[in-house]
C-alpha cells in the first residue's frame, strides 16, 4: 500500500482530484490517500495558503498528487508551486508532450518531454529594486544545478527509451550562465554515448520546434526557458489543459496539472479533469505501479481516440465527473 498525499486545491481543483482519485482507485494500485489543503482559502483559516499539516503530510509520505491552486495575491507566498518546489528541492519538473487521438490540433505525431531546472536562474527570486528608477534580477545557475538536471534528462531518456537529449541555452550571448549550463550538459552527455545529444539557442529552438517537433525527443533547459518551452509544446498537442507533469526531487516527488484553478468554472462539474488524471498516471509509474499506470493511460486515450465521450472542451457532451466514470468503465472492458 502506497501512501500519498492528495492536495485538491481550489477552484477547479476539489473537482478534478476527486475525478482523479476515483479512476486511481478503481485501477487496482494500492494508494492509501491522506488528504490536505492548500489553497487562498486558507489564508483565512491558517494563515497562509500552505498549512504546516500539510508541509507534514508531503514529508511523511514522499510522494504527493495537487490539484491546481489559486495563489493569494498581496499576501503569504508569491507562489504556493514555488514554495511546495523549495521546501522539498523539487529541482526537475518533467512534462511529457504527445499528441492525443481525437484532439485536433495543427500537428501530428508529437511526442518529446521537456525536462525544465526547477530550483535557480531568474525565478530564484533573487531581485531587488535600484533605488526607484531600475529593478535587478540575478540570473543564478550553479555546477550542481546544472549536472543534476542534465543527468536526469539522460537518465530518463535511457530509462524510457528515448534517444536523443537537446540542451537549449543561450551560451551565445549569456556566456558564463547558459555557458556553464551548456558545458556541463556537453559534460554529462559523453557519460551516456547511446544517447544522441545536440544544443541549440533558444530563441531558433521556439522557431524550430513549431516548424519540425518531431525532430526533438528530450529537451532539457534552465528554469525560465524551461517553464516558457513546456508551454508552447503543450500548445503543439492541444494546451495546457490536457498535459500532466512531475516536480521529482532526491527524496519527495509531487504530480500536479499544469493549469490554473479557474475559479469561475469551480463547482460546475465542466473542467475536463485529463491532465490531473495523466499526472496520476506519472505518479503511479513513479510508484511501480506500472500496470496500473497502463491501465489508466490505455483507458483515456480509447476514449479520445472514439472522440464521444470526453468533456465538452474537445467535442464531447461529458462533465468532470462523468468522464471520471468513462474512465473507470472502460477500464473495466
Amino acid at each position: 500500500m502506497h501512501k500519498v498525499t492528495l492536495i485538491p486545491g481550489d477552484g477547479i481543483g476539489p473537482e478534478v482530484a476527486e475525478a482523479a482519485r476515483r479512476v486511481v482507485d478503481a485501477s487496482g494500485a494500492g494508494i492509501e490517500w491522506h488528504v490536505h489543503p492548500a489553497g487562498e482559502a486558507q489564508m483565512a483559516v491558517s494563515g497562509t495558503p500552505l498549512p504546516e499539516e500539510t508541509l507534514d503530510s508531503v514529508r511523511s509520505d514522499r510522494v504527493a498528487l495537487k490539484g491546481p491552486i489559486t495563489t493569494p495575491v498581496g499576501s503569504g507566498f508569491r507562489s504556493v508551486n514555488v514554495a511546495l518546489r523549495k521546501e522539498f528541492d523539487l529541482y526537475a519538473n518533467v512534462r511529457p508532450l504527445r499528441s492525443l487521438p481525437g484532439v485536433k490540433t495543427r500537428y501530428e505525431g508529437v511526442d518529446l518531454v521537456v525536462v525544465r531546472e526547477n530550483t535557480e536562474d531568474l525565478y530564484a527570486g533573487i531581485e531587488h529594486m535600484i533605488g526607484d528608477y531600475a529593478a535587478e534580477s540575478i540570473k543564478l545557475i550553479t555546477r550542481t544545478g546544472s549536472e543534476r538536471i542534465a543527468r536526469y534528462a539522460f537518465d530518463y531518456a535511457v530509462a524510457n527509451g528515448r534517444k536523443k537529449v537537446t540542451a537549449i541555452h543561450k551560451a551565445n550571448i549569456m556566456k558564463c550562465t547558459d555557458g556553464l549550463f551548456l558545458d556541463v550538459c556537453r559534460g554529462v552527455a559523453a557519460e551516456y554515448p547511446q544517447i544522441e545529444f545536440t544544443d541549440e539557442i533558444v530563441d531558433a529552438a521556439c522557431m524550430h520546434i513549431v516548424q519540425r517537433p518531431e525532430q526533438y525527443d528530450v529537451l532539457v533547459l534552465p528554469n525560465l526557458y524551461g517553464d516558457i518551452m513546456s508551454d508552447l509544446c503543450a500548445g503543439l498537442v492541444g494546451g495546457i489543459g490536457l498535459a500532466p507533469s512531475a516536480n521529482i526531487g532526491k527524496d519527495c516527488a509531487i504530480f500536479e496539472a499544469v493549469h490554473g484553478s479557474a475559479p469561475k468554472h469551480a463547482g460546475k462539474n465542466d473542467a475536463n479533469p485529463t491532465a490531473l488524471i495523466l499526472s496520476a498516471v506519472m505518479m503511479l509509474r513513479h510508484l511501480g505501479e506500472r500496470e496500473a499506470a497502463d491501465r489508466i493511460e490505455g483507458a483515456v486515450l480509447s476514449l479520445f481516440a472514439g472522440g464521444e465521450r470526453v468533456t465538452r472542451d474537445i467535442g464531447g457532451s461529458l462533465g468532470t465527473s462523468e468522464f471520471a466514470d468513462a474512465v473507470i468503465e472502460e477500464m473495466s472492458k
